[in-house]
């Protein structure tokens, strides 16, 4: 699927869903996390022979009838309060996992931010305007491998991150994520890995990710159409019970009789 920037979408009048996604310079805001970034690219340029690139960390903002939600892979902060972790993973190795700064989070926080979204660039990139598929990725979030940080355990050849949390997740909601390319002269190191693993997901279900997810989805009209029938069929259940408890008058009763209970 080819992306188009939001601008395209507005002029073709307001979608009734939206997933939009956002590419923010490695270590806006933050200058220890910028200064190790740039030499992590240094080392890996010269390794492969090749210049090096501006490293970028991606983000996801699904906006459905329900409301908005950010998909983000963060560090855990050192503050609490409601931010929608559906789950965690380790950072270097699994051994550290237990102290706080070597956790990540991945987010489906309704109403949250994005810090630092101000310094994204070429963004948001819109990937698709589909409802299905916008509550499929709401839906996979918490089926996000919790994979180590900064480590290959897959085999992929390259480390899962943050930008593997993304692609993985579009690629298994049938998104070409493949095609999807960071800003000019940037590289999203991870997205690889996403795409690999979203692709032996499929082949061991023996179902290509697009298919399976066409097959799985259920928009939200479907699900509150669900909810409702339950509940009217639960009301129909009571209602006859109750009525199957109060007698019908006979015929032949006396005009001053009244029923009975049973």
């Amino acid at each position: 699927m080819a992306t188009e920037t939001r601008n395209s979408a507005e002029n073709a009048g307001s979608p009734s869903a939206t997933v939009d996604l956002y590419w923010i310079p490695l270590g806006a805001g933050q200058h220890l996390v910028r200064l190790s970034g740039r030499l992590f690219e240094a080392i890996s340029a010269r390794l492969q022979r090749r210049r090096p690139c501006d490293l970028y960390h991606s983000a996801l903002v699904v906006v459905v009838p329900e409301g908005r939600f950010v998909i983000e892979q963060t560090p855990v902060p050192d503050q609490g309060g409601p931010r929608g972790v559906v789950l965690e993973g380790a950072v270097g190795t699994r051994l550290a996992g237990s102290f706080r700064l070597f956790r990540y989070e991945v987010r489906r926080w309704r109403d949250g931010v994005i810090p630092d979204i101000s310094a994204a660039i070429s963004s948001p990139v819109l990937v698709s305007d589909d409802l299905a598929c916008a509550a499929l990725i709401l839906d996979l979030v918490p089926c996000v491998p919790a994979l180590v940080w900064g480590r290959d355990e897959r085999h992929t050849g390259e480390m899962w991150n943050s930008n593997s949390v993304t692609s993985w997740l579009l690629a298994s909601a049938g998104i070409d994520a493949g095609s999807i390319q960071p800003p000019h002269r940037g590289r999203a190191p991870g997205w690889r890995s996403g795409l690999v693993i979203a692709a032996r997901d499929a082949a061991r279900t023996g179902t290509p990710s697009r298919q399976r997810g066409r097959r799985e989805r259920r928009t939200a009209h479907e699900l509150e159409l669900g909810a409702f029938q339950t509940r009217t069929r639960a009301g129909f259940r009571s209602s006859s019970r109750r009525s199957s408890r109060v007698a019908v008058p006979s015929h032949n009763a006396p005009s001053d009789g009244g029923g009975r209970d049973e």
